[in-house]
């Protein structure tokens, strides 16, 4: 029962935080905490104690860690299939954590409805570990829709408004749009591949170890692979894709983007490992290239976009968009190494997003503006701030003993035998990446100062949160072992898949 029980709690707790909002707006804040430190407890608990030689792999059953299956709807073939492998693991883990640490940003800052707040907060991590867990493909969809529904309450009714005529509910709207109709192309998808099985087999079932087992003719394989890429591109993001992910980041409280940096792009890159890839090899090989050409544009355009923003959170948003053009690559090589490499830098994303999108909300805080142009000389006005901020910068643009150096290089070496040009031009994003991060903190810490007084430091809460990321982003920089460990099972599955089905295509040409 562990693995329903991860998905419960944060349900469980979003309703008790709700309903203790009568006793004041202090209760619903440590019950979500509790309620967060408990999610992340357990997934430690599983990642230590969990066997993850176990996973997926082409040829047989399935094999995962961790198991829970229950009848749903019989008739329709739809279980409660819940099941952990190496891949899963990491990813529950690293969203408790960034679950305690969305509670505690906004401790302060939101003030009004409090209890429903953190509802929304809690049901949102809630959705996301039922991603990660579910391997019945409509119970996939069901959590992969149901996270769309807090995240769109908590970007609108606790958003910022924007400049440039930009409110929080046009963010949210789009976002909310966006997510959802792709979202519907995917249950097409779902659907179609479901009735394919069930004219081969008369045996109606959304149950993944059977739907691996379909055969689909190649245009049939290739439309439905497109199906599933759509809905994961969009949320992943990838250009030209992406419009929705500024605005929302931009107009989100500091917590919804820290959830949405750190944790709701990575369910596109776990989608795209665990379902697009494994179900549909051979359209996957056949759309690599694209795949991988959309990321080298994902990467130099979403650095050259940050680069020229005025607006502090919109440059991180579109930083996010250059970094996950990285993991698009590694998805689509069909190299260990390089696969491998995009579970560290999914890991290491999560973290130094998350950091400099609590740092945004912090300088937010003090100075009461994220226009870049009505910053400047803050680093003699105020204490730590500034310095934690070009740590996390640096370790954005992959700066050695970090873990986005080491998801980065791996990427790099394990896509470069078999896409050379690809990852001499991803290359160049690591170069502008370091233009855009130094332009930011020159232009908000350094240069004429725009106030005399005197800015309040960090508390201790808001020091214990960034100095622990920066801590555990220097740990998977310096000792990535057991990052790689954990993941090693999972990704060499899809390797298989995606080898056989690349030699298969080599040989067909």
């Amino acid at each position: 029962m562990i693995l329903p029980w991860l998905i419960l709690i944060p349900f469980i707790g979003g309703l008790l935080c709700w309903q203790g909002e009568r006793f004041g707006p202090v209760l619903p804040r440590w019950i979500a905490l509790i309620t967060m430190g408990l999610l992340f407890g357990l997934g430690l608990w599983l990642w230590v104690s969990g066997d993850f030689t176990l996973a997926p792999a082409p040829g047989g059953e399935p094999r995962w860690a961790h198991e829970f299956v229950i009848d749903w709807i019989p008739r329709l073939g739809i279980t409660i299939h819940l099941a952990m492998d190496g891949l899963s693991v990491l990813m529950v883990v690293l969203t408790g954590l960034l679950g305690v640490l969305s509670v505690l940003c906004s401790w302060n800052e939101i003030q009004n409805r409090v209890g429903f707040f953190h509802l929304n907060l809690m049901w949102i991590l809630g959705g996301v570990v039922g991603v990660f867990l579910a391997v019945d493909l409509f119970l996939f969809f069901f959590f992969w829709e149901m996270m769309l529904v807090p995240m769109y309450f908590l970007i609108a009714l606790w958003g910022h408004s924007g400049s440039d005529g930009r409110t929080r509910i046009t963010a949210a709207t789009k976002f909310f749009i966006f997510t959802q109709a792709s979202g519907l192309i995917m249950l097409v998808s779902i659907l179609a591949l479901v009735f394919v099985h069930f004219n081969q087999t008369g045996v109606l079932t959304f149950n993944y170890a059977d739907l691996l087992r379909t055969e689909l003719a190649p245009g049939t394989e290739y439309l439905l692979m497109l199906g599933f890429f759509v809905a994961f591109a969009v949320k992943f993001p990838v250009v030209p894709v992406h419009s929705w992910l500024p605005d929302a980041h931009a107009q989100a409280p500091t917590a919804g983007s820290v959830d949405l940096a750190g944790i709701l792009l990575k369910t596109a890159a776990y989608g795209l490992l665990r379902f697009a890839l494994p179900l549909f090899p051979n359209a996957s090989a056949e759309f690599a290239p694209i795949a991988q050409w959309l990321g080298v544009f994902a990467i130099i355009y979403g650095a050259l976009l940050s680069f020229a923003q005025t607006d502090i959170k919109r440059l991180v948003a579109y930083s996010s968009v250059s970094h996950m053009g990285f993991v698009l690559i590694a998805i689509y090589s069909g190299s260990q190494i390089a696969l491998q490499g995009a579970v560290v830098q999914m890991v290491a994303h999560g973290l130094s997003a998350a950091a400099l999108f609590i740092l945004c909300g912090q300088l937010y805080e003090r100075v009461h503006t994220r226009d870049l142009r009505q910053m400047g000389g803050i680093w003699t006005r105020m204490s730590w701030l500034p310095a934690i901020s070009l740590f996390f910068a640096a370790a954005a643009l992959g700066l050695p003993g970090t873990g986005n150096f080491v998801g980065e290089f791996l990427i790099l070496l394990g896509s470069f035998p078999s896409a050379p040009w690809v990852v001499v031009l991803a290359a160049t994003g690591l170069v502008l990446g370091s233009v855009y991060a130094l332009a930011m903190i020159h232009r908000a810490h350094f240069g004429p100062v725009q106030q005399e007084a005197p800015l309040p430091g960090l508390k201790a809460r808001e020091l214990t949160m960034v100095l622990g990321l920066g801590a555990l982003l220097i740990l998977l920089g310096v000792y990535p072992q057991p990052v790689l460990d954990t993941s090693a099972a999972s990704m060499h599955g899809v390797q298989q898949w995606m080898e056989s089905a690349l030699n298969q295509l080599a040989s067909g040409r």
